[in-house]
């Protein structure tokens, strides 16, 4: 496993891009807010009458990134549908995104690794919600494989474990059949395969005191 990275759900590497944008504000010796100037509800900087000639779509683009970027960490998808929701043109888009990744400021495989480690501690998804909600996300497929790979399998039971001794006692007084649905559905939901939350929940109601011939009736023997 790798070391375990705070990141949670949206807070992480975002402040390099920060860094970033107040150099290059520096360097230019104002930015938007320095001069005053709105944002509009899209995301561009519109010019005020004298203060220069309009923004370039290269421009725009890369302020949106930045200030995005800057909220938190983003794929190199996500950035590219909100600059296309922004009307910035393909080309201006593309090279700007090439930029970023090229300095490190977009970097998917990070992503990828650091939500696996935040999402994993923080919610107990398992590999298989954690490669759906990389997807949904843009990530490719082989980048999601090697995030999802660092979360091996004892670490996956361990975690499966914990939800349901947590969830244990909230159940408590509920009939049988009524328990298993719970616990082995609340796992379900978080992604875990059949055959390992089965195994889980026997053995957490085994260890409770529950006469494994009864469970025998409910659950195979996993």
């Amino acid at each position: 496993m790798t070391r375990r990275t705070e990141w949670p759900d949206g807070a992480g590497f975002g402040s390099a891009a920060g860094d970033t944008e107040n150099r290059s504000r520096r360097n230019r010796g104002a930015g938007p807010e320095a001069d005053g100037t709105a944002r509009d509800s899209g995301g561009s900087l519109p010019s005020r009458a004298g203060s220069g000639p309009p923004r370039t779509p290269e421009e725009q683009a890369r302020a949106i990134c930045l200030r995005l970027l800057t909220g938190s960490p983003r794929t190199r998808r996500q950035l590219a549908d909100a600059l296309r929701e922004r009307g910035i043109p393909d080309e201006a888009a593309e090279e700007v995104l090439a930029r970023f990744e090229d300095v490190g400021l977009i970097d998917d495989a990070a992503f990828a690794e650091a939500w696996v480690e935040s999402r994993h501690h923080g919610r107990g998804l398992a590999r298989r919600a954690l490669a759906r909600e990389l997807r949904t996300k843009g990530v490719d497929s082989a980048l999601i494989d090697e995030a999802v790979g660092r979360l091996d399998a004892e670490q996956e039971e361990s975690t499966a474990r914990e939800l349901v001794d947590r969830k244990l006692r909230t159940t408590r007084g509920l009939d049988r059949d009524k328990r298993l649905r719970r616990l082995a559905g609340m796992l379900a939901r978080k992604g875990y395969p059949e055959g390992l939350a089965l195994r889980v929940v026997r053995r957490a109601l085994e260890e409770e005191g529950e006469d494994p011939d009864l469970l025998d009736h409910h659950l195979p023997d996993a």
